[in-house]
């Protein structure tokens, strides 16, 4: 049992899947600047990290106002539709829901702008069980957020932040925390194992039964 006095979740991906509204968010910003579309698997193998970062890769080169306009495109849609097309992983809400009951303090670190990521946790009603919801931008990196959260009492050093991707595990080690990687969103074994987590999730319900509050 690892002992932590917070959980930090990371959203896309461990929390929900949104495949399905990023593809199509990603994929309404490409034709609205004149590029081609990409592929499900292209756009689902790049969800995790911060937008800019995968449009830099999609276009090595590309400038930052280009990056600024596929972001504001993208966020277009986001907000009309996208922000629904998110598919909550099987016992999510039950696992939180007991987690809260155990004494945990419960939030959220995710890549997303905030107000996107509330309204995401609102339609889920997940929004409830958090106590802080740290948002992300163009150029504002996790581990620039979990610094952040240090820096202002929100956590403390024995927190654990929780994720699908290898950014999320480097983040918390680079601040000092506790990594934990789950299986069941788009990090491949190789990409989470590079970052020896503490711990490393199969299935949902793994989370109510590794953690005892400190």
């Amino acid at each position: 049992m690892m002992e932590v006095s917070t959980l930090i979740f990371d959203l896309d991906g461990t929390l929900s899947d949104p495949s399905e509204g990023i593809v199509a968010c990603v994929n309404y910003a490409l034709q609205q600047c004149g590029y081609e579309t990409r592929t499900p698997g292209e756009i689902s193998a790049e969800i995790g990290p911060p937008l800019d970062l995968m449009f830099d890769k999609f276009f090595p080169g590309i400038s930052s106002s280009e990056i600024e306009k596929l972001v504001m495109h993208y966020r277009e849609r986001f907000a009309t539709d996208g922000f629904a097309e998110n598919m909550m992983y099987e016992g999510i809400a039950d696992a939180l829901l007991q987690l809260q009951k155990s004494g945990f303090t419960i939030g959220v670190c995710t890549s997303k702008p905030e107000p996107a990521a509330r309204k995401i946790l609102k339609h889920f009603d997940l929004l409830q069980f958090m106590r802080f919801v740290s948002g992300g931008d163009i150029g504002v990196r996790k581990q620039s957020q979990l610094e952040k959260l240090l820096a202002t009492n929100t956590i403390d050093k024995y927190a654990a932040m929780i994720g699908d991707r290898g950014v999320d595990l480097s983040a918390a080690h680079n601040n000092g925390l506790r990594a934990v990687a789950v299986r069941w969103g788009f990090g491949e074994d190789a990409e989470l194992a590079a970052e020896n987590p503490e711990l490393t999730l199969t299935r949902v319900m793994e989370l109510t039964r590794c953690f005892t509050p400190l």
